[in-house]
């Protein structure tokens, strides 16, 4: 190339030393969520026809990763239609929750997809688990060959909602939750709200967390809707037995990927690290990886939310009465408001550092200002840290039902 020659949309420079080239490009993404229940009946194309950008047919061959699981539970009906439909699938189960989620578990799934020989252009590999698994098989899938597709079929409420619908993927690295990750979405993701029948409820608390955080900072009519309905539809697990739980239940998982959906679309890649989605994430990684096993995801996004609305409660941005609800719901929802980790005062201080480290040097911390808004502050103390946990304490030993997630535990079930 003669260096008078330019790149297209790109700017060439002369200085001391020679020629300059800057390159600018702008790549289109486009991804599909598609919500169908049953997918796995043989009579349903949703697989098949519901995402033109990803048709299955008879002939096509895919790999398919299963959390084991879920494999146990559905793995007959997921290659029982495969087979009617005359696809070549190759079906992996993967043991997959956060014990696991690290580097050697995105190795299982490289290996493979190596051994299958995938065409990376034509057969994007199909996930099928919770946000762990769809974590760890994305992040693989944007590593091999430099990108090949995947679709992603959550089967968690916390998959439906929050892992499914974003772009990030991502598997932990030593105490850092999510350290190793990319953004890479999903060609398309499949929402079957009947896989929620086969959890256990804490599981289905789980998912309500992450429902409960686009409640707090974005919408009041959503967080009314969990106050009134919350405790009855998670009883039923989404699965609409009348008319009215069906209502409710279409509702909070409509509007909550909804307001995600608006939140995450114009700001994809993060080029600004103000993010209300990140309210409950601020404190939750830590506690989350110092508490493992014990604390699900959603229970620790949870006790952050406590721990922060007890901080602007303490600004006065929240009122008594106001916390009084958001502690209530919690409650109601089955899901904690305390873990024995936050008695370590240096705990918080070294959360908020490490999410200070995070966010390009500022806390822009998102806190709640009353029900359904928000507002970023970068000057919360860690006095007040220790003020917001002595107040959460109080609350919590007040209710005794949520007070911590042993009152919660029980065996998990397609996680």
């Amino acid at each position: 190339m003669r260096s008078g020659t330019a790149f297209t949309q790109g700017l060439r420079q002369a200085v001391d030393n020679g020629p300059v080239w800057t390159v600018e490009a702008v790549r289109q993404v486009r991804y599909h969520v598609v919500s169908s229940d049953g997918l796995f009946i043989p009579g349903n194309t949703a697989l098949l026809t519901g995402c033109p950008d990803v048709p299955l047919g008879p002939g096509d061959r895919r790999l398919v990763v299963i959390d084991e699981n879920v494999d146990a539970l559905y793995g007959a009906s997921v290659r029982a239609y495969f087979a009617h439909h005359a696809v070549d699938a190759e079906v992996v189960a993967l043991r997959a929750d956060e014990t696991v989620k690290q580097w050697d578990a995105v190795s299982r799934v490289v290996d493979a997809m190596n051994g299958f020989g995938i065409d990376r252009r034509r057969e994007p590999v199909i996930a099928i688990g919770g946000g762990v698994l769809t974590d760890i098989v994305g992040f693989a899938a944007s590593l091999y060959r430099r990108g090949t597709p995947y679709i992603r079929i959550p089967t968690t409420l916390i998959g439906l909602v929050d892992a499914g619908v974003g772009v990030k993927t991502g598997v932990n690295y030593e105490l850092g939750k999510n350290r190793l990750g990319t953004y890479a979405p999903a060609t398309a993701t499949f929402l079957d709200r009947s896989f929620l029948r086969s959890l256990d409820l804490r599981h289905i608390s789980n998912g309500l967390a992450e429902i409960l955080k686009m409640a707090l900072i974005r919408s009041e009519d959503l967080f009314t809707l969990l106050e009134s309905r919350g405790a009855a539809v998670r009883a039923d697990r989404f699965q609409g037995t009348t008319r009215e739980l069906a209502s409710a239940a279409d509702t909070i998982i409509a509007e909550s990927i909804h307001l995600m959906l608006e939140e995450l679309q114009p700001n994809l890649w993060e080029s600004s690290l103000e993010r209300c989605v990140d309210y409950g994430h601020t404190f939750s990684p830590t506690i989350e990886m110092h508490a493992l096993p014990e604390l699900l995801h959603g229970e620790a996004v949870v006790i952050d939310m406590a721990l922060t609305t007890a901080l602007a409660t303490l600004r006065g941005d929240v009122s008594q009465a106001q916390a009084d609800r958001v502690y209530a719901v919690i409650r109601a929802l089955g899901l904690p408001l305390w873990n024995d980790v936050l008695d370590d005062p240096l705990l918080l201080e070294n959360a908020l550092r490490e999410t200070v480290r995070h966010r390009d040097g500022q806390q822009r911390l998102p806190l709640p200002v009353g029900i359904g808004r928000h507002h970023f502050v970068n000057d919360v103390t860690p006095t007040e840290l220790r003020d917001a946990a002595r107040l959460l304490r109080t609350q919590a030993q007040e209710s005794p039902f949520a007070a911590s997630v042993g009152a919660l535990v029980s065996a998990p079930v397609g996680a």
